[in-house]
């Protein structure tokens, strides 16, 4: 087999290689959490995700009352499955509160 068909061959199963391997490793690190709630009063937000792997994490949007202010938005911390993730905003009209996965 001359150097250039074996330099070759070599590249193409080095190359399946890394691909399989990719795709095996892939599909475990791709859980999202599921079952995820979202409780919240008038300054807080709280979310709980119970299946899956992964992370999640709670956010709340708010209006500030004086126009031209802008949004507020509040982020908890990335938390474990199982673990819930919190966070403090303040005393504003609630526009939206969701969960993010990872």
């Amino acid at each position: 087999m001359s150097t250039r068909k074996r330099f070759a061959t070599t590249i193409t199963l080095s190359a399946l290689l890394t691909a399989g391997t990719l795709v095996g490793t892939a599909s475990g690190a791709s859980a999202a959490p599921t079952n995820c709630t979202v409780t919240y009063g008038s300054n807080w937000a709280q979310s709980l995700c119970t299946g899956g792997t992964g992370e999640h994490r709670v956010n709340m949007l708010q209006q500030h009352f004086m126009p031209g202010a802008g949004a507020i938005i509040c982020q908890g911390p990335w938390a474990p499955v199982g673990t819930p993730s919190y966070t403090n905003c303040a005393y504003h009209t609630i526009v939206n509160v969701w969960v993010d996965t990872r």
